[in-house]
């Protein structure tokens, strides 16, 4: 079984039991709960039990008779069943939400706003989230909730794994999204392969999007979106080059303070027009040329 076929079972929020039944399943076709029971190891007092739920999550039929058989659906079926099963569940958590949401905001937002009239001129400017995956959320939040534009200022994009998705949602939606990164010849080996792959990837999976290298030293990265000269809008992460601090230990700084995104975009704007070329999607090419 290849780790790509493995990794539905994952996703499944199935029990040990349940997956190494349902897996035993795809591969004997037909049987009974004994004979299942014998062939994973799972106890018979058991079986039964991982039967009914693998059934009542609609991965399994049930065929009558003495003794009652069990056959798994088609993979495909099972694929499209989780898919149902994980939107009804979103369904009736999205109703179990709504039924109390009023109330809820009634209660809590009169408290809320006490708390940010006394909020200092620094508090109000940004908080902080550690970076990692606390980050990455944001960077991913800042994707989907962009109107207009995205912009991302960074050494080599990284953690473009963890935000994939949420590009092509801006993308889809016909966000424009500007990259700008470190010029190759400021990076290590190691981190200039990393980015020559990362901009072939950006090439070729989201071409709309458009990617310069700065020869400048990046005192700060991240992403922002929808700036505003008139501040009316623009939301924003960023964190400062601390390259002696171990990333775990660092934190970004998050930002939903029109005028300061809108600085941001300016500093950026900078760099785009007068410090920067455009990045050569090929990375057999020379990292090297320039325009």
């Amino acid at each position: 079984m290849t780790d790509s076929a493995d990794d539905l079972f994952s996703l499944l929020d199935l029990t040990e039991y349940e997956a190494d039944a349902l897996e035993e399943l795809l591969l004997l076709g037909r049987t009974t709960a004994p004979d299942l029971a014998e062939a994973t190891g799972i106890p018979k007092a058991r079986i039964y039990g991982v039967l009914d739920a693998l059934s009542e999550a609609g991965y399994l039929k049930v065929i009558p008779g003495r003794p009652k058989q069990y056959e798994p659906h088609e993979p495909a079926a099972i694929a499209e069943r989780a898919v149902e099963n994980r939107r009804h569940t979103y369904e009736r958590f999205r109703e179990d939400v709504e039924a109390v949401e009023e109330a809820f905001v009634d209660e809590y937002t009169p408290v809320r706003d006490r708390g940010v009239d006394e909020l200092s001129p620094t508090e109000d400017l940004f908080y902080v989230v550690d970076v990692g995956e606390p980050s990455e959320r944001e960077t991913r939040r800042l994707f989907r909730d962009a109107a207009e534009a995205v912009y991302v200022l960074s050494k080599s994009f990284g953690y473009i794994d963890a935000v994939r998705p949420a590009i092509r949602n801006a993308v889809d939606r016909g966000v424009t999204v500007d990259v700008l990164l470190l010029h190759p010849d400021s990076l290590s080996p190691d981190n200039r392969q990393r980015q020559a792959e990362i901009r072939e990837l950006l090439a070729n999976e989201f071409p709309s999007v458009t990617v310069r290298v700065s020869d400048r030293m990046l005192p700060w990265r991240g992403t922002f979106v929808d700036p505003s000269l008139s501040y009316e809008s623009g939301q924003g992460l960023l964190m400062v080059e601390q390259e002696e601090v171990p990333n775990h230990h660092r934190q970004a700084a998050v930002t939903e303070n029109p005028s300061f995104v809108a600085g941001m975009w300016q500093y950026f704007d900078l760099l785009w027009r007068h410090e920067s070329v455009p990045a050569d999607p090929d990375p057999s090419a020379s990292d090297t040329v320039r325009e």
